[in-house]
Formats: structure tokens, sequence, C-alpha cells
């Protein structure tokens, strides 16, 4: 018999409720209050209040499940113990519509006698951030931190018993003085918490309440430091190694009331001093008044930064007392890739640490400097390639659902999700972003052939849609959007683009139409896209056959959404821009992520690999050159002399190239939705001398590995069961089709 005062590691729950979820929480939070703090707070930074309830429960425990949000962010402790091992919770979503909820199994936890302490930091809902407000705007989604709690305990001789919020809880502030995601945190070790007083019963709304629908952000890799510097400012600048999103943890002894401060930075400028004039405005500081008297443990709870280098005062740091340590959602890896070239691993680790660092919570555009956004642009040119190496279902189809919730009633999309900002009736999107509303539930579905993402999304991709046509004039859609943005060649029109993710978007709902039986759509919006292609043809092909706009990313766009039966010469004068260009690409956000495919598939993989293994700017490589341990903002991110921009050192875009990595060097396409029918075709190039990918999917795990040995190609190819393939053997005018198994081919350059 397990009785109530044993205590040992707590067991997270995984929340993904079957059912309605409003009947879910109403059951859950019966008999619950939100709570708040009663006391008056200070009006600029103010100090993160704390919730106490102590309660008694003697008898021989079940089970105790522990239901818990906030406004704000939590970390919720029961008799000392932190619960769970997740961060940043409740999450970030579209707090006035959408608040999720977490449940935890507490059993362990507790004894005769219990003390929850709740804290509440400021995060997303009521913190400096980027929204409504202005820049770093406080309180944009309310200005009241609140505390929502539930704990069941079943007993093992039937009764059961119920500790929810209500006015018997006591608040006070603790000791985390202040708390910004883009400014940092204080945290006083020495304060001492007193002072408790009542809470007050607040009006919040509890019909908004969700489970938690995707995985937690959660602590993941650790990183010491590779060196400890003393720069030429004679500051002391920590190294470790590596780029990534979340915190420095230090090891202390010291005196009472010693402060010791950590700054973050990303680079050092050219000189090898600390840099920090691409943060804007964000502080990017963790101070830390010690307690003394022993060993001290000092990371933040409520903030993250990103960085590679930190530099540290009020304290000597060595190898051994400093630990960067990353935070992430905790997604399934499901992807690899490798092959011969050290350069390209480097790149592939990059985007992989990309994709770490902005996967918190929801897809961010960067981690580090005043912004960490849900950039829908970012997020659609990079979600075929973050589909390939994490299991991105659950982790897109809850930011979808906020993205839904944030349309306009026009059908127009934010450029970013949660907007932060109030509810508008008239939202005005922009091609490429606005257009996340079909790329990403249409690629979800193709990844995994999960219908329900489809049925959960259609309304809004429809009316996506809608909005541009409704827009349009003349049959054409000509939005002032963001454009190709960041392209470091001419410029294309705008409203090219516009045309061409127009007739995409059309031809995306088309098919989600097939797939859920609304034969009726299917055949109109097809009949929609078709009618867009002839007036982009009317409007941008030259008599000659070139494209108004001669541009790389016209051309690609062009021929990625099909817009125009002239392949062959569309391709051709793709080509001949590269070479105009000395063999470099010359495209932006937008045209980047179809740019190699475009050229495999019309017969120029030479030019494509070309472009791939370029090592001067621009380049996907010469950041790699530079020492970059994640993908940049910017092509020209750093000068070759190392002149440092004031720019994002870890944007995760142009780490779209991963998608031809896998399914091209690799070889792994998918020819039916899940991985159900793939094929098998790697692409021999690149100066490579093997090349190996694999992919988990819901069958298993698909494998496919190429080496040279003496002029012939050795293929090995592994289906799960379940899985078939055709495969492509270099040399062999046409596929072998297989079923599960393992297998090797030989075949010819």
């Amino acid at each position: 018999m397990r009785v109530s005062w044993a205590l040992f590691t707590v067991l997270i729950i995984c929340n993904f409720f079957i059912g309605n979820a409003q009947d879910k929480s109403t059951i859950a939070f019966s008999g619950s209050s939100w709570i708040g703090t009663s006391y008056q707070e200070t009006t600029v930074k103010r100090a993160c209040p704390v919730f106490n309830k102590a309660f008694r429960s003697v008898k021989a425990i079940k089970s105790a499940k522990l239901y818990i949000t906030a406004l704000g962010l939590y970390e919720a402790r029961l008799n000392g113990k932190r619960i769970g091992k997740d961060y940043f919770t409740p999450g970030i979503t579209v707090y006035n519509k959408r608040l999720q909820y977490q449940e935890y199994d507490v059993g362990r936890l507790l004894s005769a006698t219990n003390t929850f302490e709740i804290t509440v930091g400021e995060g997303w809902y009521r913190g400096a951030f980027r929204g409504a407000k202005g820049e770093n705007g406080k309180d944009n989604f309310g200005s009241q931190a609140g505390l929502l709690v539930a704990l069941l305990i079943d007993y093992q001789d039937g009764t059961s018993i119920r500790i929810v919020s209500d006015d018997s809880w006591k608040c006070t502030e603790g000791p985390i003085r202040y708390s910004e995601l883009y400014d940092g945190e204080l945290y006083d070790h020495g304060f001492i918490i007193k002072d408790w007083v009542p809470v007050k019963i607040i009006d919040h709304p509890k019909d908004i309440l969700i489970p938690s629908e995707a995985e937690p952000v959660r602590k993941h890799e650790t990183f010491k430091p590779v060196s400890i510097l003393v720069t030429p400012n004679t500051e002391q600048v920590v190294d470790f190694g590596q780029n990534i999103a979340g915190w420095v943890q230090l090891s202390v002894r010291g005196r009472k009331g010693d402060t010791i401060r950590v700054y973050h930075a990303e680079v050092l400028d050219k000189e090898g001093n600390f840099f920090i004039g691409n943060l804007r405005t964000a502080k990017a500081i963790d101070t830390y008044v010690l307690k003394g008297g022993g060993l001290e443990v000092l990371e933040p709870h409520f903030t993250y930064h990103g960085f590679r280098y930190a530099k540290i005062s009020g304290f000597k740091a060595t190898k051994q007392n400093c630990t960067a340590v990353a935070l992430y959602s905790d997604l399934k890896k499901t992807g690899t890739f490798s092959c011969s070239d050290p350069m390209i691993n480097r790149l592939q680790k990059n985007i992989e640490w990309s994709l770490n660092s902005n996967f918190f919570d929801i897809p961010t555009d960067c981690p580090q400097r005043s912004e960490r956004l849900g950039w829908t642009g970012d997020a659609q040119v990079f979600v075929a390639t973050a589909s390939y190496l994490r299991d991105t279902r659950k982790f897109y189809s809850k930011w979808l659902k906020d993205l839904s919730a944030e349309q306009g009633k026009n059908g127009g999309i934010p450029d970013y999700v949660p907007t932060v900002a109030k509810a508008k009736d008239i939202v005005h999107g922009s091609a490429g972003w606005g257009d996340a509303a079909t790329i990403i539930p249409w690629t979800v579905y193709q990844t995994y052939n999960d219908t329900l993402v489809l049925k959960n999304q259609y309304a809004s991709m429809k009316a996506w849609v809608d909005y541009m046509k409704s827009n349009s004039q003349n049959g054409l859609w000509k939005a002032n959007g963001y454009g190709d943005w960041y392209a470091p060649g001419p410029g294309t029109n705008v409203f090219l683009i516009d045309q061409c993710f127009w007739a995409y978007s059309t031809s995306i709902v088309s098919q989600a139409a097939k797939v859920l039986g609304k034969t009726s759509d299917a055949a109109y919006y097809h009949e929609e896209k078709e009618r867009i292609k002839l007036e982009f043809v009317k409007q941008y092909v030259l008599p000659d056959g070139r494209l108004s706009s001669d541009t790389q990313t016209a051309y690609v766009l062009a021929l990625a959404f099909d817009m125009l039966p002239q392949k062959e010469a569309l391709a051709k004068r793709l080509v001949e821009l590269i070479h105009e260009n000395k063999d470099h690409l010359a495209t932006g956000f937008l045209g980047t992520p179809y740019l190699l495919q475009v050229l495999s598939d019309n017969g120029y993989s030479d030019v494509a690999y070309t472009l791939l293994m370029q090592k001067t700017y621009p380049s996907w490589l010469f950041p790699v050159t530079m020492g970059a341990t994640t993908i940049w903002e910017k092509w020209d991110g750093m000068d070759a002399d190392g002149t440092v921009k004031p720019t994002s050192y870890n944007h995760y875009a142009y780490g779209a190239v991963g998608n031809w990595l896998y399914q091209y060097v690799a070889g792994i396409r998918p020819a039916a939705p899940g991985y159900k029918e793939v094929v098998i075709k790697p692409v021999i190039g690149g100066g490579l001398s093997w090349a190996k990918g694999s992919y988990v999917c819901d069958y298993g795990k698909i494998i496919s590995e190429w080496k040279l040995n003496k002029g012939k190609v050795v293929m090995k190819v592994e289906l799960p069961k379940g899985v078939t393939a055709k495969v492509y053997v270099p040399g062999e005018q046409l596929p072998r089709s297989v079923v599960s198994g393992e297998y090797q081919f030989n075949g010819k350059i």
C-alpha cells in the first residue's frame, strides 16, 4: 500500500484529451476560482507574485491529479519540489480566446502536511512584448497576474477531496524581483518571503480553457565552455561554442549580497568584443543576488535568451561552474542526414539548431532580440524541412488554431501569430506570409496523412484564398506585401509574387477539398486556379517568353507553382541568371525554399549542386566558413572580414534548403500522404562520395544511403512494413518497385 507521505519524482501525464475540451476543463476546474494578488504592485519592474496554500492529506492515496494554468507563466512547487519538467507553461496562445492548462500526477509529492507555492511570471501575457501597445508594450493581454488550480485526490478507501484556488489562498511578492522575456530576470536568493496576504478573486473566463495541445518546452542539451576569453575591452566572456535558445546556469559560492550579472550575445565583433547591437531593445541580462553561506545554483525561471557567448560580471567563470542549457519544444526527432562533406554536415547541424532555438511553443523567427514572434512567412517556408526533422503535427496544429483565431473576418492573416493585439475585423495579409494558412496544414497532411488538420483548418484556408480574390482587380491580386524578403539580388515584382502565391494557395484548397470529399469546392477552386494562372500569363509574361520581372525568384516561383507550360524556357532563363550572377543565388525568403528543387526537377541538378557548394557570399556555406553554428537571417549577416551586422544570427528561413538535402541528395521523397508510398531517387553530384538519410514515419524508419565505389554507385534502402517504394537506381531507365525490407542496388554513374 502506498501512503500519502511518500516522496518521489513527479510523473507527468500527457494531456492530449479526447472529446470536448471545454467539457473537460469544466470538470477539471469545478469549484475553482481565478485568484490574483490583492497588494499594490509596482508599475515598472513588477516582482513575480507567489501564491501559497497549506492543506493536509492523511489517507492512503489512490491518485492525485493537479490541473493548473495561469495568466502569465507559472512554476509550481509542492512541498518544496518542482512539479514537472515543463517550462514556460501554460505556453503561448491567443490568450483571450484559447488558454491551455496542464495536468500532472502529483501523488508521490504529497505528505500528511502539504504546501503549494506557485510563482507566476510576466511571460507573454502581461510582460513587455512587441505587440499592440508598441515596441515592448506591457500588459498586451491583461494587467492582472492570475492563477487557477484544482487538485483532485482520490483515496484508496473510495473517498476524495479537492483542493482548489479560492479565497483561502495567500499571496505575496517573491524573490524574483522582475522577469521579462526580452530583458532578463533579477533573482534575489536572500529575499525572505513574508507579509502573506489573502488573494482576491478575479473575474476571468474559464470557457476559453483547453488542455495542452502540443509538446511542452523542456531542457535539452547542455554545453560547457569551449573557452573563457578576456576581450580587448577587458570583459570576461564565456564561449559555449554553439548558438542556442536557453540560459546560463552557474554554480556559485559567495557572500550574502554579492551580485552576479550574465549578459548574452550571439557573436563577437570584428575586434573580438562582446556584441549586442543586434538585440534591438532587449537587454538580455540575468542578475542574481547571492544568499551566501554555501553553494548556490543559479538560473532564471521565466526568461530565455538567444546566445553563444555570455559576459559575466561579479564572478570568476571556469569551465566547471558555467553551463549553457538549451530549451525548446520537446518534439520527437524523425529525420537525419549526413554526407561526405563536413561543411554540408555543419550546415545540417545549423539547420537543426535554428529549428531547436525557434520551436519555442510556437514557431518563432528568432530567439534573441526584442521580437521572437510567430512570423507566418518564416513558418511556412520552413515547414517541409521541419516536418522531416521532427514530428511537427501537434506543434503546428496548435499554432494553426491560433492562426485561425487571429484571422480577420475578411479572411486576412496577420503577419505573426499570436499578434499580441486586439482582434480586428479587417486584417491585411501578405503573399507568402498569409499563405501559411494553406501551405502549413497541407504539408502536415502530406507528411502524416492527417486529415484532421485539414478539417480543422479548411474554413481558414478557404477564407484566406477568398480574401485574395476579394482584394483582386481584373483577375490580379496586387498587395503591397514583403515580397522576396532580404533577397540579395534585384527585387522581384511584389505583384508577380502575389499572383503566384494566390494560384498556389488556391490549388491547395482545391486539393484539400478533394481529400475532404467537398467535390463542388474542389472543382470551383481548380477553375479559380486556372483563371489566376491565365491572368498571370497576360500580365507578367513578355512576348519573347521571359517574365516581366527578370529575376531568379520570379522564375523559381513560376516553375514551382506551375504558372505556365513553357517550363523548359523558364528553367533555361533561370540558369542563365544564375550564371550571370557568377553562379550564386539571388533569392530571398520566398524564392530560396524552391530554388534547388526547381533546378533538379528541370534537369539542372549540377547547377543546384554548384549553388549548394558555393562558399562565398551569398550562399549557404558562407556563414559556415565564418564559424556560424545556426542559420543567419540575412545572407550578409557578417562580412568576410568579420564585420558584424545588427541582424539575427539564428533564423531558420534559409534553412529550408534542408528539404532538398533530404529529398534529392539522400533521395527520400514521399509519394503518398504519410510516406505510405515513397520514391527513392538520390541525385549524385557535388563532389560527394556518399550520403545517407533516414526518416521515421508512422510505419517505421525509412533509410536511403548511397556511396561511390570505383565508378559505381552502391545504394542501400530500408523500408518498414506497410511502405512501398519506387527506387531509381543510377544508370537504369526504369524504377524498381519494392516492398518492405532491406535492399542493395549497384548502379552506374
